[in-house]
């Protein structure tokens, strides 16, 4: 099959191909469960990517952008979440967005205790939007976290 114009993955008996190359190899035992967290982590890393080459280049407003993607996927891991928390702190710096950097401090420190435990579904985690907000989760990474 070929990509949709979305990017999604192709996903063939025994792996996974990503629109940016990267290919992930499972066994015909694997659990749907884990193929799923497999397929979120892959994102995760994609939004990640995207987010440091555009925080290399200076452009801030693309950084946060992939930052808050990933800070939804990865909600539920606490490294995960804490990274890009971490990360958004870091461009706040770079930017002097003081609102941003200390806004940043205590939802570190709340993804570190609470990722595990509950998470507002589809918060984007910049220090713009209320830490306890549910808000909608993007059409395109819907079907990855259902």
């Amino acid at each position: 099959g070929k990509l949709g114009r979305t990017g999604y993955p192709i996903i063939r008996e025994g792996e996974i191909h990503y629109a940016h190359g990267r290919t992930i190899s499972f066994r015909r035992s694997t659990t749907i469960l884990s193929v799923m967290d497999q397929l979120v982590s892959a994102a995760y890393a994609t939004e990640i990517s995207l987010a440091q080459t555009a925080f290399q280049n200076g452009d801030h407003s693309k950084c946060f952008y992939h930052l808050e993607r990933a800070h939804i996927l990865g909600q539920r891991g606490t490294v995960k979440h804490t990274y890009a928390h971490w990360l958004m702190f870091r461009v706040g710096v770079q930017q002097g967005d003081f609102r941003e950097i200390l806004g940043q401090v205590p939802r570190m420190l709340a993804s570190l205790l609470f990722s595990r435990i509950w998470v507002p579904v589809g918060n984007t985690g910049r220090s713009r939007v209320p830490a306890m907000k549910v808000m909608p989760i993007p059409d395109d990474l819907r079907h990855l976290l259902q």
